[in-house]
C-alpha cells in the first residue's frame, strides 16, 4: 500500500472504539461517566473522519467541516464533565456551547472555505476561516478546566474526586502541549503547527481518552466493591 496517510487516525479510532465498547458494558451509567464516554466517542468519530479525508480520499469541504464541527464540541463538554466532578448545578450551562453551536453556524454558510491543505500518517492540516478567533474561544475551556482540576486538587478534601482531579488534570496537560508549542513558535515567526493543531491535539488527546476510560471505571460501583472509596453520586 503506498499511502499510508491517515492510517494513524484509523488505529487510534479502533483503540478508542473497542475502550468505548468496554466502558458501555463496565462502567455505571452516571453523568460523570456518561459526559467522559460521550467525549470518547466524539474523540473516535474525528480521527475515523480524519482517516476518511487522508486515506480514502473523501477531502471535501462538507467532510472538513462535518469534522470541526464533532471537534468543536469537545471543550465545552470538558468543563461540563469538570462541573459535574464539582457537583455545580445550573442552568445556565447551556451558554458554555454557543461559541460551538455560533461556528458551526457561521461555518455551515461558508462551507466552501475549508480546505485540507496536507495530510500525513498521523495528521492533517486545514484552511479554514477565522482561525485565530476559533482557536481562543477552543482554547479557553481547557484552561478554565485544568484551574477547576487544580482547584479540586487543592482544596477538596474527598480523595476519590481529587484521585480524578489529579488524572483529568494529567491528561489536560498532555493534550496542551502541542498547543503551548505552537503559540511558542508562532511568537518566534514559525507557523508551522497551528494549521495542524487539532489535528495534533486530537492525536494527543488519544492519552486524555485513556484517563478518560480510567475515571469511568473508577467512578463506578462494581469497582468500589474492590476498595474503599465511596461512589461520587449522580447529580
Amino acid at each position: 500500500m503506498d499511502n499510508w496517510n491517515g492510517i494513524g487516525s484509523l488505529l487510534i479510532a479502533c483503540i478508542e472504539i473497542i475502550l468505548l465498547l468496554n466502558l458501555l458494558f463496565f462502567s455505571d451509567r452516571n453523568r460523570i461517566n456518561n459526559t467522559a464516554n460521550l467525549v470518547i466517542f466524539l474523540l473516535m468519530i474525528y480521527q475515523a473522519f480524519e482517516f476518511l479525508i487522508c486515506w480514502a480520499g473523501f477531502a471535501s469541504p462538507l467532510m472538513v467541516y462535518l469534522a470541526f464541527v464533532d471537534i468543536s464540541f469537545l471543550p465545552a463538554l470538558n468543563l461540563i464533565l469538570i462541573f459535574r466532578l464539582l457537583d455545580y448545578r445550573n442552568k445556565a450551562w447551556g451558554l458554555i456551547f454557543l461559541p460551538a453551536i455560533s461556528f458551526v453556524i457561521y461555518y455551515a454558510f461558508v462551507i466552501n472555505q475549508f480546505k485540507v491543505a496536507s495530510c500525513a500518517v498521523l495528521y492533517a492540516s486545514y484552511y479554514y476561516p477565522l482561525g485565530e478567533l476559533y482557536g481562543t474561544f477552543y482554547y479557553l475551556p481547557i484552561v478554565i478546566s485544568m484551574i477547576l482540576l487544580v482547584r479540586i486538587i487543592l482544596k477538596n478534601e474527598e480523595k476519590k474526586k481529587k484521585f480524578i482531579a489529579k488524572v483529568l488534570l494529567t491528561g489536560n496537560v498532555i493534550i496542551s502541549i502541542p498547543v503551548i508549542t505552537g503559540f511558542i513558535l508562532m511568537f518566534t515567526g514559525n507557523y508551522y503547527l497551528v494549521s495542524k493543531m487539532e489535528s495534533i491535539m486530537c492525536k494527543f488527546a488519544f492519552f486524555y481518552t485513556l484517563s478518560l476510560g480510567a475515571i469511568s471505571l473508577y467512578n463506578s460501583k462494581r469497582n468500589n466493591g474492590r476498595n474503599d472509596t465511596q461512589h461520587i453520586p449522580d447529580n
